[in-house]
C-alpha cells in the first residue's frame, strides 16, 4: 500500500514537472514572440519617422525649386516686360500705362508666391487644399491645363498621413511635368466616411511598364504607400497617358 501511494506521489510530481516545463516553454515562446512583435513595431515606427523626415526635406526642396521657377519664369518675365515697356514709353507714352500694369501684375504674383511659401500657411493646408494649390500653380504658370475636383466631405487625417499622401501625389505631378509631355492633368480627390481616394490622370506619352525600369520616384511612391497601408495603382499606356489611383483608409497605418 505504501509503495502504491509512493508511486502515485512520484507520478504526480513527474506530471507537475512536465507541466511546469511546458508552462515555462510556453511563457518563453510568448515572451520571445512579444519581443519580436515589439521589435517589428519599433522598426516600423523608426522607418515611418525616417520616411517622414525625408518627405519633409523633399517638400522644402520642392518649394525652393518652385520659388526659383516662379521668380525666373513668371515674375522675372513680367518685370523684364515692364522694363522694355518703360523704355519704349519715351517714344510711345501709352507703353507707360502697360509698364505700370505689368509691374502691378508682378507684385500680385509676388504676393501670391509669398502667401504660398509662408510656413504657417503651408502647415495649415489640408491634403485637398495642398493638391489644389499645386494644380492652381500649374494653371497660373501655364505649364499644363490642370482640372481638380473635390468630392465628398474631407475627413480629418493627421499631419504625417497627409504629408506622405501629398508627396506620393506630388511625385506623380513631377513625372507628368518633367517626362510625360502632357497637355492636360485631371485630378479627383474623393472622400467617404473614413477613406480618401485620389485619382490622377495625364494625357502624356505614357510608357510600357514591361519596358521601363522602375526609377527612384516610383519606388518612393510605392514605399510610402506601403508604410501608410495605402493601396497604390499606377497604370500607363503608350501615347494614352498615365493614371495613378491612391486609396487610403483612415488609421490604416495604426492598424
Amino acid at each position: 500500500m505504501e509503495q502504491f501511494v509512493g508511486g502515485e506521489i512520484i507520478l504526480f510530481i513527474t506530471i507537475l514537472c512536465v507541466l511546469g516545463v511546458f508552462l515555462w516553454l510556453f511563457v518563453l515562446i510568448f515572451i520571445r514572440r512579444k519581443n519580436m512583435l515589439l521589435a517589428r513595431q519599433y522598426q516600423a515606427e523608426k522607418e515611418f519617422e525616417a520616411e517622414l523626415a525625408k518627405a519633409q526635406v523633399e517638400i522644402q526642396q520642392h518649394t525652393l525649386r518652385n520659388i526659383s521657377w516662379e521668380l525666373h519664369d513668371n515674375i522675372g518675365q513680367l518685370l523684364t516686360l515692364a522694363k522694355i515697356q518703360a523704355q519704349n514709353a519715351q517714344e510711345k507714352p501709352a507703353e507707360l500705362v502697360q509698364a505700370i500694369d505689368s509691374i502691378g501684375e508682378a507684385l500680385n504674383e509676388l504676393r501670391d508666391l509669398s502667401k504660398h511659401i509662408n510656413p504657417e500657411s503651408l502647415k495649415n493646408l489640408k491634403l485637398h487644399q495642398a493638391i489644389m494649390a499645386e494644380t492652381d500653380r500649374f494653371n497660373r504658370l501655364g505649364v499644363i491645363v490642370a482640372d481638380t475636383q473635390i468630392k465628398g466631405t474631407p475627413i480629418a487625417l493627421n499631419a504625417q498621413e497627409e504629408l506622405l499622401l501629398f508627396r506620393i501625389v506630388q511625385e506623380f505631378f513631377t513625372n507628368t511635368i518633367k517626362y510625360a509631355k502632357a497637355k492636360k492633368l485631371n485630378v479627383v480627390c474623393a472622400y467617404s466616411e473614413n477613406t480618401v481616394a485620389i485619382a490622377c490622370r495625364d494625357n502624356g506619352i505614357g510608357f510600357d511598364p514591361s519596358q521601363i525600369h522602375e526609377g527612384l520616384g516610383l519606388r518612393n511612391m510605392r514605399h510610402r504607400a506601403a508604410i501608410l497601408g495605402a493601396e497604390l495603382l499606377i497604370q500607363s499606356e503608350l501615347k494614352k497617358g498615365t493614371t495613378l489611383e491612391l486609396t487610403y483608409k483612415k488609421d490604416s497605418y495604426d492598424s
